[in-house]
């Protein structure tokens, strides 16, 4: 399985970034599509996930400004980013398991990261 993230990048407080990852290789058929993001000296924490069939989970910090989709036809999931803060700069990191978790320590196939960064 390879993630391959990208749209990562600076902008100011405010703003707005989207990010896509999409997922190939040996891959399951109604996976779960998570993102999480790491900061300098923190734990990677859950940011979004949304099942195959739809709905999504979100983090409370992120809940009504960040939006997550996908394209099942192109195994590619989506995170939109608005009004970003700097508490927001972390490195992005999408993610795919079977079944649904906000725990980073139950995904096995990650992607390379994408660094997202909000200046104030």
């Amino acid at each position: 399985v390879q993630l391959v993230e990208s749209g990562g990048g600076l902008v100011q407080a405010g703003g707005s970034l989207r990010l896509s990852c999409t997922a190939s290789g040996r891959i399951f058929s109604r996976h779960y599509m998570g993102w999480f993001r790491q900061a300098p000296g923190k734990e990677r924490e859950f940011v979004a996930g949304i099942p195959y069939s739809g709905g999504a989970d979100y983090a409370d910090s992120v809940r009504g400004r960040f939006t997550i989709s996908r394209d099942n036809a192109k195994n590619t999931e989506y995170l939109q980013m608005n009004s970003l803060k700097p508490e927001d700069t972390a490195v992005y990191y999408c993610a795919v398991r079977w079944v649904p978790s906000t725990l980073a320590t139950e995904y096995v196939y990650w992607g390379q990261g994408t660094q997202v960064t909000v200046s104030s």
